[in-house]
């Protein structure tokens, strides 16, 4: 089985970030970039349906500039057989980046196609649905664990009080989330054979994005804590402050 992981450059979740003087961006200089955690546990699990079956292949996919390369050489660390770079911007538009990696999978004879549930940076969970709709292949998101058999793959979704399992006909498109699959650390080995995996370059076909950002900027200071009393005395005040002032109740 030949699985398609599609994964994205963000920063480093631990990144100190500021806005950049254009006011729209992120100031990159001094941060960071890492492959985003939700596309590891999608890495890790076609990795391990792979080693599971004992045949098959991993590519990693991404779009992005030169930049990207470091992160597809993360994932080729971590085991993927091989990895393509779309070169095209990337934007908040998820329907641009969808179409530009649907081309992609097409030309592909992959009967899985993962990704993470959303991008640690812009947090919007689009462009899996998405590309499952250009692919006209079916869907399942925030999927925890999953297991193929039969020509199709069982899903289970962590639900409010309790799982979902959903079975989906192959070739289909996984979105996957934190549960089972803990990405694995890459070996000296791993990082040293990523070296000399093949990671292959093309231009992409990028849609203008229809999205603008208007203006970017950090979230207000906090005000300091409040003492309102001691004891069982306190609790009236403490109330009435988060009804009046707070309206929390």
């Amino acid at each position: 089985m030949n699985i398609l992981v599609c994964v994205k450059r963000v920063p480093d979740t631990e990144t100190r970030v500021r806005v950049g003087s254009d006011g729209t961006s992120i100031d990159s200089s001094g941060v960071k970039f890492v492959l985003s955690p939700y596309d590891e546990f999608a890495v890790e699990a076609a990795l391990r349906l792979k080693e599971a079956r004992g045949e098959g292949e991993v590519v990693a996919v991404s779009l992005g500039d030169d930049s990207s390369q470091e992160t597809l050489r993360s994932a080729l660390a971590m085991g993927a057989d091989r990895a393509v770079l779309l070169q095209g911007e990337v934007s908040l538009d998820g329907l641009a980046t969808a179409r530009a990696l649907a081309a992609e999978v097409e030309a592909h004879d992959a009967s899985l196609v993962l990704l993470g549930v959303k991008a640690a940076d812009d947090d919007q969970q689009q462009v899996g649905p998405m590309l499952a709709t250009l692919l006209g292949r079916p869907c399942a998101t925030a999927v925890s664990s999953f297991e193929v058999k039969d020509g199709a793959v069982v899903c289970r979704r962590g639900v409010d009080g309790g799982t979902e399992t959903v079975e989906l006909p192959l070739p289909a498109v996984l979105t996957i989330t934190k549960g089972e699959y803990e990405p694995r650390y890459a070996s000296l080995k791993g990082i040293m054979a990523a070296k000399r995996k093949p990671l292959e370059s093309k231009e992409a076909a990028v849609s203008d994005s229809r999205i603008r950002v208007a203006a970017m900027e950090l979230p207000a200071e906090r005000s300091g804590g409040r003492i309102v009393g001691e004891g069982p005395d306190a609790v009236p005040e403490l109330l009435r402050l988060l009804r009046e002032e707070a309206n929390v109740l």
